[in-house]
């Protein structure tokens, strides 16, 4: 007869405990803990082949570590993040939220793709519903198998047979093990699937991509685990009531996590946006208070962001404080750095930020440009439409220098503005430019001299 045993998982780190904590040991969560019911008389396949493969040890000379070829997509976008391609044998999580567009990203990268034997595994579609979509997005690529099974044994010898070079899983939620007795998705299934997952990777040098959920806060469902054990975690992110998504990576065991990928949703799948800064900047409300110009950076592309604010008296006794888009906490150090430094008497008034475009920005050198536009917001003052600006600003009201000055004033230059406004130990460096005027600052007190100066 099956002996089975109660165990206790913590849901953020799968922590195994066998009575239930309040707080776990591993990673301090509170009331992380849930029951399952784990089978003892199975001996799991991962754990019995590992007792039969006699384990070696080999010298670090022995070690081969010559370059990888990497796996190269006709979505350039994609390779960006992934750090110029896609290096055989990484297992990566793909996450975001119901709807986004993850299964039709992956489905069209796999179908544009001529080079690369690859297999699509769907456990939340039926194999029509997967055909529906192929037929709308428009590909009749063939290399591309399809399969619906989702015991993860089964999958992994079917991409076997099939020698494919990428396997795609949507999603590792439905994904189970035959020897465990929880269902698909629990957090025992989910860790037994991945591992196995990535055992087979490892060995074979063949890519997984697994799809995940996430959950109402915005965490990928699932341990914590999950996110360790795989070579990369990818965030699709992007607004319903907006076609644009951003590819953001939060791990990358092969390349940088600054790099995003921009895209466009349209009725034929999505589409890649090789110059983001034209969809950032609408030019609407160019004559309009409340609107600066900044130049960001991520990773190795310069991108110019259209920051907007509206700055209005407080109706209830506390002011209100709302940014999208940026960092809700830099944004009240901001605020501060204005009342204590430049003499701004914003404690009685609401302030909203927001990024157009529903961009996630985390460059400090958008400072400048926010309280830019925050004080034209308060003042009803709109800024000059040919100007840009750039820097971080410091506790005590400095204008800090910022990492790739060159790129943001070379793309501010090509998109035709005329004037930049950047930190003054920025324009040390050797910068080239043809029809732009940099105006180096060292406050912000100067920094709204020359905004505000006539021509």
């Amino acid at each position: 007869m099956a002996k089975t045993r109660t165990v206790f998982l913590c849901s953020e780190c799968g922590y195994e405990s066998p009575k239930w904590v309040g707080q776990c040991p591993s990673c301090h969560a509170w009331n992380s803990f849930k029951e399952f019911q784990h089978n003892t008389s199975k001996k799991s396949s991962v754990r019995q082949i590992a007792s039969e493969t006699p384990a070696k040890a080999i010298s670090i000379q022995e070690i081969n570590a010559t370059e990888t070829k990497r796996l190269i997509f006709p979505f350039s976008e994609v390779n960006r993040v992934f750090g110029a391609g896609l290096v055989p044998g990484t297992v990566a999580l793909i996450a975001g939220e119901p709807g986004i567009g993850k299964s039709t990203l992956l489905l069209q990268l796999l179908l544009q793709t001529q080079n690369i034997k690859s297999l699509y595994c769907s456990g939340e579609e039926s194999l029509q519903q997967v055909k529906l979509r192929a037929d709308r997005i428009g590909s009749n690529q063939s290399t591309c198998l399809f399969t619906d099974e989702t015991d993860v044994d089964k999958l992994i010898h079917l991409a076997k047979e099939t020698e494919a070079q990428v396997v795609v899983v949507d999603s590792i939620q439905t994904a189970f093990c035959d020897e465990l007795d929880s269902v698909a998705g629990s957090i025992t299934q989910i860790r037994d699937s991945a591992a196995r997952i990535i055992r087979y990777a490892k060995s074979n040098q063949v890519a997984f991509l697994l799809v995940g959920h996430i959950t109402k806060s915005g965490n990928i469902a699932g341990p914590m685990i999950l996110e360790h054990m795989v070579d990369v975690v990818l965030q699709f992110e992007g607004d319903q009531n907006n076609f644009y998504r951003i590819l953001r990576a939060r791990k990358n065991r092969f390349g940088s996590t600054q790099e995003i990928g921009v895209f466009e949703m349209k009725q034929e799948g999505l589409r890649e946006v090789a110059n983001p800064s034209d969809i950032f900047l609408s030019g609407e409300s160019a004559h309009l208070s409340g609107v600066a110009l900044g130049a960001s950076v991520e990773g190795i592309r310069p991108m110019l962001i259209e920051m907007q604010a509206l700055v209005s008296s407080a109706v209830y006794g506390t002011p209100q404080r709302t940014s999208t888009g940026y960092d809700i906490r830099r944004l009240n150090m901001l605020l501060a750095v204005l009342e204590k430094r430049v003499g701004f008497r914003l404690n009685q008034k609401d302030v909203f930020v927001n990024i157009a475009g529903g961009l996630k920005i985390t460059d400090t050198g958008l400072d400048l440009a926010l309280l830019a536009a925050i004080l034209s917001s308060d003042q009803d003052m709109n800024i000059p439409e040919t100007t840009v600006l750039c820097g971080e600003v410091g506790l005590s009201g400095e204008v800090r220098s910022i990492s790739r000055i060159t790129q943001r004033i070379s793309e501010a230059d090509r998109l035709g503005f005329k004037r930049i406004i950047i930190p003054a130990n920025s324009s040390k460096e050797k910068i080239q430019t043809r029809n732009i005027e940099i105006i180096p600052v060292l406050t912000v007190s100067e920094m709204l001299k020359a905004l505000f100066r006539k021509k």
